[in-house]
């Protein structure tokens, strides 16, 4: 079993806050992990890209070859359309829709969106700025899409459950319970997603 994850956003969004959860979660199970990234996150906006692999077997590289990951979850649209060729025939996309608009030429929102549409993979999109903020906070965003890809992820909502409480632990229990509430809604406008997409 290998489980390749590519996490894609921006700056400031917290890509490296969802892998570190992830990477909690696989530790506890006691889970070979390969984790590298690539970013420009010294400055806020600059892209960010982390490849997470997680295995039952030792697992020799750590960067995900083209064409084999199992999921691009990404908190700006236009960032998942750019690591497309990393994802596998069978892969799934799960994206934020609200683009982080950084540069004066980015394209149209619709445009973005339909372009992704047009992959004929599995894609899920997820107004995560809108459910973050009911949660309590923008900076949840990452969060809620931890929630929205959790049937994807390899781990029991359980597990990830205690994965986010760990991580948020040392901030208090208001930041902690504001992170679960996060979770959770990001599991239930997924679900709300799936069931209207077999409705379809």
């Amino acid at each position: 079993m290998i489980n390749n994850i590519i996490l894609a956003g921006v700056g400031g969004q917290g890509i490296l806050t969802i892998a570190a959860i992830i990477d909690y979660a696989a530790m506890q199970k006691n889970l070979f992990i390969k984790q590298a990234e690539v970013h420009g996150m010294s400055q806020r906006g600059g892209a960010v890209e982390s490849h997470l692999r997680i295995s039952d077997r030792e697992i020799y590289s750590d960067l995900i070859p083209r064409g084999e990951a199992s999921i691009i979850l990404s908190l700006e649209p236009m960032e998942a359309l750019r690591y497309l060729p990393f994802l596998a025939e069978d892969g799934v996309i799960i994206t934020a829709t609200k683009p982080f608009v950084n540069i004066a030429n980015y394209p149209d929102e619709k445009e973005v969106l339909e372009n992704i549409k047009k992959t004929g993979k599995k894609v899920q999109f997820i107004d995560a700025e809108a459910i973050a903020k009911e949660a309590g906070s923008i900076k949840t965003e990452n969060v809620v899409m931890i929630g929205a890809a959790a049937d994807y992820l390899g781990f029991t909502k359980k597990e990830l459950r205690e994965s986010i409480r760990a991580m948020f632990s040392s901030k208090g229990e208001a930041v902690v319970e504001m992170n679960l509430r996060a979770f959770e809604m990001g599991i239930e406008y997924s679900g709300e997603r799936k069931t209207e997409n077999e409705k379809c």
